[in-house]
């Protein structure tokens, strides 16, 4: 999963990339500090890992990973090359999805890009440049392409088809995932034009320290209020308080944590939430080799799952042995696990679950 990370200028963006991965981004009060994309590969938490681990004494625990790109802050006239706008959209067309980061708190040492605090506006700027750089995109794809069907090309029929509907979303301001998709070709035929609005959004609020343990402020509720409307996530969250957890060790980490109640640091609510909006989930394997996490969508039959692992697994797929994670932790070994009957096997259609304890026979 990768995932861009994205907001105006001084809006906090780099400063929670840096605390998330430990990427050393810079981070400074003034705007395009950022012009190259930071990338920071992040282990996604999985307390069931380290459980694993224990009970088969393994060599080597692996855990699923998440990659972070911070994109260098936006601003108005992106789409038309402003603050270098082409080269920062276009390392948005490569994510999943899209973190965008909303300034929730007043500062006044802290520069804003327009000269005052308003989060609805903030989203508007960016989400309008991204309307535009795919409105022009798709306009010059749809006139090439509806020429190409009058001459007799039918395969371009259902592109077009979708690309105007595209194009009339866009034209209202709308951004391409508003627009409902039919069916797996029109999915594939999106996938194909990497539209920036098209991606997922989390939006993160970013809040003031002073501001954590309190009722959400306005401003937040405004950015909810939007996201709701469109069918978005919303997770609140403190940059600044992120980043002085990220320099604590595990221990630390979490009596500050505890300090502040706080559950859940802000990457493990990144995670949560992008494994929710993406649709994945993560099937375990287990052996004194290794322990592993392996990020899959829900829905997956066992055969493709095993694909994951080696094209080969997927090919010369014969039947999976099964433990739920819940029944193995119940009966506390696999042996038992077995005696008890807990233990499954399963066939080519199989639709994986999450914690499914995975093992995989295939013959090649």
């Amino acid at each position: 999963m990768k995932i861009g990370v994205v907001g105006l200028p001084n809006v906090g963006k780099s400063t929670l990339f840096n605390a998330i991965t430990n990427a050393g981004a810079e981070s400074a009060n003034y705007p395009f500090c950022t012009i190259e994309p930071n990338v920071g590969i992040v282990d996604v938490p999985d307390e069931r890992l380290a459980v694993l681990g224990k009970l088969y004494n393994t060599q080597k625990i692996t855990p699923a990973s998440i990659e972070f790109v911070d994109i260098a802050g936006l601003v108005e006239g992106a789409s038309k090359g402003e603050g270098l706008g082409n080269k920062f959209l276009s390392h948005i067309r490569e994510v999943d999805a899209i973190v965008h980061v909303v300034r929730c708190f007043e500062n006044e040492k802290i520069i804003h890009v327009s000269g005052s605090i308003n989060p609805i506006r903030d989203i508007e700027i960016i989400n309008l440049e991204l309307i535009l750089a795919d409105l022009e995109q798709v306009t010059k794809k749809l006139e090439r392409d509806a020429k190409l069907v009058k001459t007799g090309d039918k395969s371009l029929i259902a592109g077009v088809n979708l690309m105007t509907r595209i194009k009339e979303a866009l034209e209202n301001n709308l951004p391409a995932r508003s627009v409902e998709i039919a069916g797996d070709e029109e999915e594939k035929l999106l996938k194909n034009l990497q539209l920036l609005s098209a991606k997922p959004v989390i939006y993160v609020a970013n809040i003031g320290e002073e501001d954590i343990n309190k009722p959400e402020n306005a401003m937040v509720g405004l950015v909810r209020e939007f996201a709701n409307k469109e069918g978005s996530k919303v997770i609140c969250l403190s940059a600044k308080i992120e980043e002085e957890l990220a320099s604590l060790s595990a221990e630390d980490k979490e009596m500050f944590k505890e300090e502040l109640g706080i559950t859940e640091s802000g990457l493990e609510k990144l995670v949560s939430a992008g494994y929710d909006l993406l649709g994945l989930m993560s099937y375990l394997t287990a052996g004194e080799k290794e322990v592993r996490a392996w990020t899959i969508k829900k829905g997956t039959k066992a055969p493709q799952a095993a694909g994951k692992i080696h094209t080969d697994f997927e090919k010369g797929f014969i039947k999976a042995e099964i433990v739920s994670y819940s029944d193995l932790m119940a009966c506390g070994t696999y042996l038992k696990a077995k005696e008890s009957g807990k233990v499954r096997v399963e066939g080519k259609e199989y639709i994986v679950q999450d914690g499914d304890i995975i093992l995989f026979r295939f013959n090649v």
